[in-house]
């Protein structure tokens, strides 16, 4: 055998050079999974969005043509006669029917709510004057979350 056969011609990563890419996809992922949470969070957000946005555009029609709001503390959108929503209309990725209330607080003064649960870490809410609002007491009776959304 001749001197160059002999020739080692290892072709593999040093020990250095794997942990130097480990080190880069940890910094990678530990950027984007953040990012991606804020992203989910971000889309519950809308649905709910959204959602409170056409019970509102409901209301707005209601009291165009009776001069008035419906009355109701905490009550069940889909369930409202004032609401031309049929079962499962604001039924969604993150949300149901059961999640979003109305409440009439006082003469043209009102509140609907997406009561957050387990998809936001807050209740989403929606006044008459079109001003979004959240609240940290999630799945609370409807005063606790009125006082909450008042700042009481």
């Amino acid at each position: 055998m001749t001197e160059s056969s002999h020739i080692n011609n290892n072709r593999g990563f040093s020990l250095l050079e794997l942990m130097v890419v480990i080190v880069i996809i940890a910094v990678l992922v530990a950027i984007a999974i953040p990012i991606y949470g804020n992203s989910v969070q971000k889309a519950r957000q809308a649905e709910a969005d959204v959602a409170l946005g056409s019970i509102r555009s409901q209301l707005r029609i209601y009291h165009a043509e009776f001069g008035t709001y419906p009355d109701g503390l905490g009550v069940s959108v889909i369930e409202a006669d004032w609401g031309y929503f049929r079962s499962g209309e604001l039924t969604g990725t993150y949300f149901s029917d059961d999640s979003y209330t109305y409440s009439l607080i006082s003469g043209d003064y009102y509140m609907i709510r997406c009561a957050g649960g387990t998809m936001l870490d807050h209740d989403r809410t929606l006044n008459q004057d079109g001003i979004f609002g959240e609240t940290t007491r999630t799945g609370g009776s409807w005063i606790d979350n009125i006082l909450a959304w008042l700042g009481w």
